[in-house]
């Protein structure tokens, strides 16, 4: 499927709009990266757990969210976002949403 952060598909035009979709997932730190990213902030440099995390938690929301718009019958996801909230302390959730859409 289709996933685009603009509101058009080049070449293609929008016959019909689906609806809202979205998908998330909430992820937890947990001490071996907590005390990995404490002595690494000691030094400078990138979090590389950290990092990992959360390219996997972009990836799980976003196919939450392209399985939700296929249960639509959507060709395409319009207008991709993302967005994070602390849930708790040392859990956030990353949520990411958009229009699916029929396109022709």
């Amino acid at each position: 499927m289709l996933t685009s952060t603009t509101d058009s598909v080049p070449g293609r035009s929008v016959a019909d709009v689906l609806g809202l979709v979205m998908g998330n997932t909430v992820r937890s730190k947990n001490v071996g990266k907590d005390i990995g990213a404490g002595l690494k902030s000691i030094v400078g440099g990138e979090l590389k757990s950290y990092t990992a995390m959360l390219t996997e938690a972009r990836q799980e929301a976003v196919a939450r969210m392209v399985e939700s718009a296929t249960s639509l019958g959507a060709d395409a996801v319009i207008n991709v976002r993302f967005t994070t909230s602390a849930i708790t302390e040392g859990a956030a959730e990353l949520l990411a949403y958009g229009t699916a859409v029929k396109l022709t």
